[in-house]
């Protein structure tokens, strides 16, 4: 066993750029490092931890088993110290260099990524984004494991070592094409559920969250597509009969790209609420509140 005073504690940097990059290639641009020196740094960790560490599929490095063990307790190591040095010398936003990286769905990128944006160009010109799709599943591992630093979802049965707070509110609203033939400016329920719909998701099958809705009223609606992208089914209604249920704000939007009117969803229904996720490890690292506090400002004005 090899003790950890006689590793350089850089190779964990290095460790997690590989994980998350795929490749030597990409981990050494993250690192601004040359590609010699990364491929180096892999082997005194294959050295060090007695194993491959990462395997070749095609081009991508993908990591073993090992690996895979590894990931979780290096980054918490990583997000430890960078903690500790924050809290040393305090995070200064103008001055900072790191990726954050965010946990969203696809209609919640949609609509807040601009002022988002607009925002960490004036405050953190340095400080660069990364958006993924969390599972809602593994959310709670990712936030303890570091691979996410904060995550926007709808409210989540979640673990007290995550912690959320209230993002925003949105009432629904419903797309169809401008000359729809059966829809003129307002919308009844009776022509709401005689319509075929259109349902955005990741998932392969099971109800969306309107259905729930639907459901609890007593009603039921026939879903002709299902498809994973919000754009794609704005496309789609503005050519066919379809119509499709979303955020008012993401409606907004979709209706400025295409020729679609937008029209109030006919149902009284509670507003769909949006939560920011955290893990409780992270609650007092200066960097992470500076984060969520962005966020949560690019929400407000959204």
């Amino acid at each position: 066993m090899v003790h950890v005073s006689r590793i350089d504690l850089n190779l964990f940097v290095v460790f997690d750029a590989i994980f998350s990059e795929g490749g030597v290639t990409a981990a050494a641009a993250r690192l601004n490092l040359t590609q010699p020196a990364v491929s180096h740094a892999l082997a005194r960790l294959r050295l060090a931890f007695g194993d491959p560490l990462f395997v070749r599929q095609g081009r991508t490095l993908v990591p073993t088993p090992r690996a895979r063990r590894a990931i979780g307790e290096v980054r918490a190591a990583i997000r430890g110290l960078s903690a500790t040095l924050a809290d040393a010398g305090g995070f200064r936003p103008a001055d900072a260099r790191q990726t954050f990286t965010v946990g969203m769905r696809d209609i919640t990128e949609t609509t807040l990524m601009p002022d988002l944006m607009a925002r960490l160009a004036r405050a953190a010109p340095q400080v660069a984004l990364s958006v993924v799709r969390a599972g809602r599943r593994s959310l709670e591992a990712e936030l303890a494991a570091g691979t996410v630093d904060a995550a926007i979802d709808v409210l989540l049965p979640l673990g007290g070592a995550v912690k959320r707070q209230k993002l925003m509110s949105e009432p629904l609203a419903v797309l169809a094409r401008r000359d729809h033939p059966r829809i003129r400016r307002r919308l009844t329920l009776a022509r709401y559920l005689a319509e075929d719909h259109v349902v955005v998701s990741a998932r392969r099958r099971g109800e969306a969250a309107v259905d729930l809705e639907l459901a609890r009223a007593g009603h039921q609606r026939w879903v002709k597509l299902r498809c994973q992208h919000y754009f794609a089914a704005a496309r789609a209604v503005a050519r066919t009969d379809l119509v499709c249920t979303v955020t008012a704000e993401m409606a907004r939007l979709l209706a400025r790209a295409q020729p679609l009117q937008v029209l109030r969803f006919p149902l009284p229904t509670r507003e769909f609420d949006a939560f920011l996720y955290w893990h409780d490890n992270l609650d007092a690292d200066p960097a992470n509140r500076w984060l969520r506090e962005l966020l949560v400002a690019a929400a407000r004005t959204g």
